[in-house]
């Protein structure tokens, strides 16, 4: 059977344990081009774009509704969610229940987190990052260099990347020194998909007596990790990308149970004690677990809170490690059909991401130099891909809701768009991401 013919990808399908899930969620019908660029019509999408916002999934619907039902009847504060969603979320990460609390957005807990670890003294100023990261951690760490007196120029080591789209795990462990607090990494970069080795890294960061965290917004949900048995400092996430837990939902953060005696950099009355939270002391009390880094009630209960535990009990039903393997040999699968069919002329594709598994996170660099007007032409075709300068497409079959036919129809689709020169119909500055 020719593995660029549709017969394969039918197998795929039909040899797909996850395939069922689809059935939960809701994909969204629009009137779209066809494949000859031409004619409309009224055709689901095809989405590639849950690393960047998950679909909607009935499951989270109903759970929203039963939030509301006791919101109504005031019982929302006693329903517990919020630790079934943070015992479910610690299994997701390898980390001891109450290791995991779900709280605060991504960015706010990087400012949580770095402000309680990163403690300059002597000569162990410095703050690692690099250059490939997203630029909220980086905004967030030097604006905690500031707080603490300390100068970005100075105290903030950028490792550089060697080609522009990775970075190498031996210049991170080069910059670690007796002069750096704290070293700040993301799991998975953002537009490459490259997967960094946790465990090495900490390792390495130990050894030198530097306090290492990662941003894992492009792993937690795709990507196994033991966060506990690596003995990470602490990790954060968000839960709208691959945990598909939408856009009001809060994030989750981690923290070793041997910082459990350190006080939080921002210390709140939700993160106080129960035992004496209501006496309303103005000294502080440690929960003595992950709760201390609680940012508000607000953020504990409700809402925000419902759709991550409908989403991570789906995820935990599924099985991180079944998602790891549809995630893997579908985009396997993709960069193979963009190989054989799409890098020649006139079509010119390439891949941008590693190609080892474990260096690659949930989605594919699609790269060209028509990237952003190929992203355009896609869209209106009702392929939903996420553009990132300057010549990245990023698609991510996301192992819930993307089939294998999905992936064989997205690469008739980019080469349509060359086929037939759809790219030119488009501005090529437009300022518009997907």
């Amino acid at each position: 059977m020719e593995r660029t013919g549709l017969d394969y990808a039918n197998k795929l399908h039909a040899e797909d344990p996850l395939a069922g899930y689809k059935e939960r969620f809701y994909i969204p019908e629009r009137n779209t081009l066809d494949m000859d660029g031409l004619t409309k019509s009224i055709k689901p999408i095809i989405y590639m774009d849950g690393n960047s916002l998950g679909l909607a999934s009935k499951d989270v619907e109903e759970e929203m509704k039963a939030e509301f039902e006791r919101w109504k009847d005031l019982s929302t504060r006693r329903s517990g969610v919020d630790k079934k969603a943070a015992e479910l979320q610690s299994k997701l990460v390898g980390a001891k229940p109450e290791e995991v609390i779900v709280t605060g957005s991504a960015s706010v807990n990087v400012h949580a987190l770095v402000s309680t670890f990163y403690k300059p003294e002597g000569k162990r100023t410095k703050i690692i990052g690099d250059e490939l990261n997203f630029s909220s951690d980086i905004y967030a760490l030097a604006s905690q260099l500031r707080l603490k007196g300390r100068d970005p120029k100075e105290d903030l080591i950028i490792v550089k990347s060697r080609d522009g789209r990775t970075i190498s795990e031996d210049d991170i462990i080069a910059a670690m020194s007796d002069e750096v607090s704290v070293c700040h990494l993301p799991s998975v970069y953002f537009v490459s998909g490259q997967l960094l080795d946790i465990k090495r890294l900490t390792e390495a960061a130990h050894e030198h007596g530097i306090i290492i965290g990662y941003d894992c917004c492009h792993s937690v949900g795709v990507i196994p990790h033991e966060f506990h048995e690596w003995g990470v400092d602490y990790a954060l996430w968000c839960n709208y990308k691959y945990m598909n837990g939408s856009t009001g939902s809060i994030a989750g953060l981690f923290v070793h149970e041997k910082h459990f005696d350190v006080t939080p950099g921002l210390p709140t009355w939700w993160g106080n004690s129960p035992s004496n939270r209501f006496d309303f002391e103005s000294e502080w009390t440690s929960t003595g677990n992950a709760e201390s880094w609680h940012l508000g009630s607000n953020l504990g209960i409700g809402f925000g809170v419902s759709p991550v535990y409908a989403s991570s009990k789906m995820v935990v039903e599924a099985g991180l490690d079944r998602i790891r393997e549809k995630s893997l040999k579908a985009t396997d699968y993709l960069m193979y059909l963009v190989d054989e069919l799409l890098t020649g002329r006139p079509y010119n594709y390439s891949v941008g991401n590693p190609r080892e598994a474990e260096r690659r996170g949930g989605h594919v660099a699609v790269e060209h130099e028509e990237a952003r007007r190929i992203s355009m032409a896609l869209a209106d075709r009702g392929i939903i891909p996420d553009f990132r300068p300057p010549k990245v497409i990023r698609l991510s079959p996301i192992p819930l809701y993307s089939s294998y036919q999905e992936i064989w129809e997205v690469v008739q689709h980019l080469k349509a768009v060359i086929d037939n020169k759809e790219y030119l119909r488009y501005e090529a500055d437009k300022k518009e991401n997907f």
